[in-house]
């Protein structure tokens, strides 16, 4: 039997305890369960835990979703308040930034007077809600970025086979992650308390990484007040190039 001196036995408990501490910060604790005081989805496999994901995504009234998408070559920076009736938050690409604001089907347009480029109206428009009437052209396009359903249905999708990752945090919350294709084909990060929430959505092939947050949680939707608002009737004004502002957007910037 081997002896150990009391400060060797110190050494040896010390050293043993880092290392269960390190381990604790994975979910992995030495005797510990990781899955204890959670909601169990970490129990399950990795189909399951998208697909319950998906379902709270689905069921729920609204997100705050917050990063980067890359869309047909563009990378836009969202930061996008959505439910199920509309949305409001900012979008910015390499080129431009703007506001949204989508209340029914109503949907307005905030931007700089540099945003409206060579229109004679860029004067009158700049900082004023400009209404975009459903039937021009860039009405689709613009209004993908306020609609909950379109928004979640694009990025929330994964590519290849699913395996169960590791158990991570994403901010303060305790999660696990799911990846597809070891990575390759993005990776989500799904809430392991209260409803399994996706929490962090890293896309296939560096399409962005999106935070999901916040859900749930009632906030404001109202029209723009009438003096702070810009009404062309059925078309936004166009550039001297004869080009509606906005209409080389993506229809749905989800999509990479």
């Amino acid at each position: 039997m081997t002896a150990y001196f009391p400060a060797a036995r110190l050494r040896r408990a010390a050293l043993i305890g880092a290392l269960c501490a390190g381990l604790a910060v994975t979910g992995t604790g030495c005797g510990e369960d990781p899955d204890e005081g959670t909601n169990g989805v970490g129990k399950l496999s990795a189909d399951k835990i998208e697909a319950k994901a998906k379902a709270a995504a689905t069921e729920a009234e609204s997100v705050h979703l917050s990063g980067t998408v890359v869309s047909g070559g563009k990378s836009f920076t969202l930061d996008m308040r959505l439910k199920s009736d509309g949305g409001s938050g900012e979008v910015k690409s390499q080129d431009d930034t703007f506001q949204l604001l989508r209340v029914g089907e109503q949907l307005y347009l905030k931007a700089s007077a540099a945003f409206w480029g060579q229109s004679d109206s860029a004067g009158k428009l700049g900082d004023k809600y400009v209404r975009v009437p459903e039937g021009d052209p860039s009405y689709k396009q613009f209004r993908g970025f306020t609609d909950m359903d379109v928004l979640l249905d694009g990025l929330l999708g994964l590519e290849g086979k699913l395996a169960k990752g590791s158990y991570t945090k994403v901010g303060p919350t305790r999660a696990v992650q799911v990846t597809a294709d070891a990575g390759k084909g993005g990776k989500l990060s799904v809430s392991l308390e209260g409803t399994p929430y996706p929490l962090l959505m890293e896309r296939a092939g560096g399409a962005g990484r999106v935070e999901l947050a916040e859900w749930g949680e009632a906030f404001p939707l109202d029209p723009p007040a009438q003096d702070q608002t810009v009404d062309y009737g059925s078309q936004l004004p166009t550039t001297k190039d004869g080009g509606t502002k906005g209409s080389g957007q993506g229809a749905n910037p989800a999509k990479p």
